[in-house]
């Protein structure tokens, strides 16, 4: 069901300063830096391994990553996991009594499939589920 972690993604209020640990002093690379408009945040991505660390540095004061920022500080904001058949995982967790925050699986603009697990399921931690299709390897590093 679970095949990888994708990424997983820290809040910062600044995307340089936020880098400056992630890539001076433990010497990972920004990939590169995206601005996804839709969801008011700018992305630093950070392969490591098969996954990535993403930074989210939010880009206007109402966003759902400004909230986050402005009500729990920097820090985890979400762990992301690859699955392979999104609806199935989606029905166990319905089966489970998990709750979800997205019932039906979104699609992202680069044409991923995915849904967010509420973190009252979790135990605490927001967790986005990613569908890649067998050829897609523009969301890992």
């Amino acid at each position: 069901m679970v095949t990888n972690i994708n990424h997983i993604a820290i809040v910062v209020p600044e995307l340089e300063e936020g880098a400056t640990f992630w890539a001076d002093a433990l010497g990972l690379t920004v990939s590169k830096i995206e601005e996804v408009p839709e969801q008011a945040v700018r992305i630093a991505f950070l392969p490591v391994g098969d996954s990535s660390i993403e930074l989210l540095e939010p880009t206007t004061e109402d966003s759902g990553i400004a909230r986050f920022l402005e009500n729990r500080g920097p820090g985890l904001h979400h762990l992301c996991l690859e699955v392979e058949d999104l609806d199935a995982v989606l029905e166990r967790l319905r089966q489970y009594g998990i709750p979800l925050i997205d019932e039906t699986p979104l699609t992202s603009r680069d044409g991923i499939r995915l849904a967010f697990i509420h973190p009252k399921g979790t135990g605490g931690t927001l967790v986005e589920l990613y569908e890649l299709s067998r050829s897609d390897t523009t969301t890992r590093p």
